[in-house]
């Protein structure tokens, strides 16, 4: 579900940043012993296993006994962090001050136009949280004042123009004194926002819906546990969907606004395998209904002028698949990676026919020809025309095609129609589509992504060719370069008459007009055979200023789950690793994205090794090849990441001189089998059903917990987590005493816990306070 552009930064943070000062130590700590938490064997059998957990414990949420020895043990492991890293304190202020000096504090998000209105959100001074705003275009095309941002008086008319409709810090009186914000939509007649803000107290998204002309809240509907909504009857209605206590989304509701009725409750799911989705087409003609389990995938079509009339079956197959329907002048179009004629598919193909057409909802006509070269990866809908984000081998391509397209029946080939290729920079690894809300302007929104330049929110006019740069980072002017209008970088691109090819940069002149890097830092791409001879995509970025015969220290990144596309953007902490020497590598091993669905599936369930055999023959390849030095490579894994490198150093704990693991999945076995916090079906597809004995030996060989090696030295590591994290501090805290158990104990090669009580990926300053302590760890191990 789309929301309007989330505004991750605040003013507080700012001035938080450039007044901090860290507290001076007064005296050097003694020497820092790992703390020991207690044990408490406890055994475990499954399929004729058995075996013993002696921190089974940390995990019995209920009992409070444990938990008063968790928080002990949590705060032990915070002093013992401390005291190993007390000698890098001025580093990590060094490092922090750089970090917090490169970061983007916007003051405003860029202005999303959508029919008369500009919507954007903004920072206010001293404020913790935006606020989310509009005006009008026609009063004020030009508008963004970042130096002040809140200037809306229009001296012309003597009308103050911008509109306030959440104030996101209102919003934190709300809810406990923290404002997360997990869906927001404006109805299509401008008049209501529907959106949820997370509650801590209870765990789960609440929904609320404000009068945006009033900016009171709507008395109905306010709806706990909502995952999803969709707006009706050209914003007189809303219809939503709410999850049972196990996080699954099963019934869709209708709420007429301004009625005192009840919400109708439109479907409920009873099957507990099966999960419900719905979204408005961008037309706001139709919401969609999408119903589906591991076995099966349906799409049924509610009229949104009459949401009470029933549900029409548009689209199923017997198997699992991403469905994507929307509606141009009469006809629906189908994205999906459903099997075709029962046999699986490996990327996304588009489909078509008439809304009316009363035949079996299995009878689609296919509208592009395979083309294996010429991969068709996401499409975004106008009125006019369709956007086409397309892979070309390793390339990325972005092409607009007019609508409606060929009157003639059958499929035809991408590269044989009218197509207009769209300008991109060097190196690009990612194309979002953004928040393109209004259906009927031929301007779409993309998101350009490389390894060696921040992220460009790019608005290209697709009838014309012309595209703005609205909003970059530019690192080498220290200061944010913000466009808009007339100020904008805008080329008018005659492109009418270029084919396909294999030259990502169409017409481009200038590449300095993106902000890129890459004078000044390198971007190598490699295919490294895995131990199955299976080519694995690494990508290297290093800095062209540092001396050839340097011995250089790198860090690997991994991720390799869900079929998500490894995060190679540009990040700016990365910065301080890359101006001193480091190699930042990524590894696109199987099981992530980006390269088909047998891809991700290669690498998932049974198959989870192959992941962490590609992973590790990456790790080979940066050393052997002397990119990296031997006893200088650290491991970097997010989350499922996390799992990936853990497995990875109990495979081959001497490649690794230091790893860095995030809020880490690593007890799978326990996890899978006995769920503490709700898991999804699509957690079991991934990571292997334990009921099935060859995935629960498959877990129970991957299993980062479960295979720690005895008597080994191991690298040192670094495990950050929180109390808020998704999987839970006992999955860290568990695995981090069992490695201290196991392995060879060197205080050079320490094991650290780091714990954060907020949810980090929402406080910038939190961001860049962690970032300097990794960042110092990985320094001072490689020195050690």
């Amino acid at each position: 579900m789309r929301h309007l552009f989330r505004f991750s930064t605040s003013r507080r943070n700012y001035l938080l940043l450039r007044h901090y000062k860290a507290a001076k130590a007064t005296a050097t700590p003694s020497p820092a012993t790992p703390p020991k938490p207690p044990k408490k064997p406890q055994k475990f059998s499954f399929h004729g296993v058995t075996w013993e957990d002696q921190y089974s414990w940390m995990s019995n949420l209920s009992d409070k006994v444990a938990m008063r020895h968790m928080d002990v043990y949590m705060e032990q492991e915070e002093k013992y962090t401390e005291a190993v890293m007390f000698d890098t304190e001025r580093l990590q202020d060094k490092l922090h001050s750089e970090m917090a000096s490169r970061m983007a504090f916007e003051l405003s998000t860029p202005p999303i136009r959508w029919g008369p209105w500009l919507y954007y959100r903004r920072a206010e001074e001293g404020k913790q949280y935006p606020v989310l705003c509009r005006r009008l275009a026609s009063l004020n095309d030009e508008f963004i004042s970042h130096k002040h941002p809140s200037a809306g008086f229009d001296f012309t008319t003597g009308k103050r123009i911008e509109q306030k409709l959440v104030d996101y810090n209102q919003e934190a009186e709300r809810f406990g004194g923290y404002a997360y914000e997990e869906l927001s939509e404006v109805s299509p007649n401008h008049l209501f926002l529907a959106y949820t803000m997370y509650d801590k107290d209870t765990d789960y998204f609440k929904l609320s819906v404000r009068n945006l002309n009033s900016g009171s809240l709507c008395s109905k509907p306010q709806a706990d546990r909502v995952s999803n909504l969709a707006w009706a009857k050209d914003g007189q209605a809303l219809l939503y969907v709410v999850t049972d206590q196990k996080k699954r989304p099963y019934r869709i509701y209708y709420s007429l606004i301004g009625s005192t009725d009840e919400d109708v409750l439109l479907l409920e799911e009873s099957d507990e395998n099966v999960y419900l989705n719905i979204r408005h087409t961008k037309d706001f003609r139709f919401v969609t209904v999408n119903s589906f389990s591991t076995t099966s995938s349906k799409v049924f079509l509610i009229n949104a002028a009459d949401p009470l009339s029933g549900l029409k079956l548009v689209w199923e197959c017997d198997a699992q698949a991403h469905c994507i329907i929307e509606h141009h002048h009469g006809y629906l179009y189908l994205f999906t990676d459903a099997p075709k004629g029962g046999q699986s598919v490996d990327y996304h193909y588009l489909l078509c026919r008439r809304v009316d057409d009363p035949s079996n909802p299995r009878k689609w006509e296919e509208v592009f020809v395979d083309d294996q070269d010429f991969i068709v990866q996401d499409v975004d809908f106008s009125d006019k025309y369709l956007a086409l984000i397309i892979r070309e081998g390793r390339n990325l391509r972005l092409c607009s095609v007019g609508l409606p397209l060929s009157s003639a029946k059958g499929a035809v080939k991408v590269r044989n129609l009218d197509t207009q290729f769209l300008p991109l920079p060097k190196h690009v690894c990612q194309i979002s589509p953004g928040p393109n809300y209004d259906f009927y302007s031929s301007v779409m929104r993309f998101i350009i992504s490389s390894p060696v330049m921040p992220d460009a929110v790019v608005d290209y006019d697709l009838a014309t060719g012309r595209w703005n740069i609205i909003q970059q980072q530019n690192l080498l002017l220290e200061r944010t370069r913000v466009l808009y209008g007339t100020n904008s970088a805008s080329i008018n691109m005659d492109s009418s008459n270029s084919k396909c090819s294999t030259t990502v940069n169409a017409n481009l002149e200038d590449d300095q007009l993106w902000n890129d890097l890459s004078e000044f830092y390198a971007c190598e791409q490699h295919d490294v055979p895995s131990s199955d001879g299976v080519l694995i995509p690494l990508t290297i970025v290093f800095s062209r200023y540092n001396k050839p015969e340097d011995k250089k220290p790198g860090i690997l990144h991994g991720h390799g789950a869900y079929g998500e596309l490894l995060d190679k953007r540009w990040r700016s902490e990365f910065k301080s690793l890359l101006d001193r020497g480091w190699v930042v590598a990524y590894a696109d091993v199987r099981g992530g994205g980006g390269h088909g669905k047998k891809w991700h599936h290669d690498g998932r369930r049974t198959k989870k090794h192959n992941s962490i055999n590609d992973y590790i023959s990456c790790a080979k390849f940066l050393t052997e090849r002397g990119i990296v030095d031997e006893d200088k490579l650290a491991g970097w894994g997010y989350s499922a990441g996390g799992l990936l490198v853990a497995s990875a150093i109990n495979r081959s704990p001497d490649l690794f001189r230091a790893a860095v693991l995030k809020v880490p999945f690593l007890d799978a076995t326990n996890t899978l089998l006995y769920p503490i916090l709700p898991l999804q079906a699509v957690d079991y597809e991934e990571f292997g059903y334990p009921g099935d004995l060859d995935d629960f030996l498959a877990i129970r060989e991957y299993s980062p917990y479960d295979n720690i090696q005895k008597d080994v030295l191991y690298p040192a590591i670094l495990v950050t987590s929180s109390f808020t994290t998704r999987f839970g501090v006992w999955e860290a805290a568990k695995w981090v005493a069992r490695v201290r158990d196991l392995t060879i104990y060197d205080s050079t090669r320490p094991t650290l816990l780091n714990l954060t009580t907020d949810i980090v990926e929402e406080n910038l300053y939190l961001q860049s306070k962690e970032s300097a302590l990794e960042a110092a760890f990985l320094i001072k191990m490689m020195k050690s």
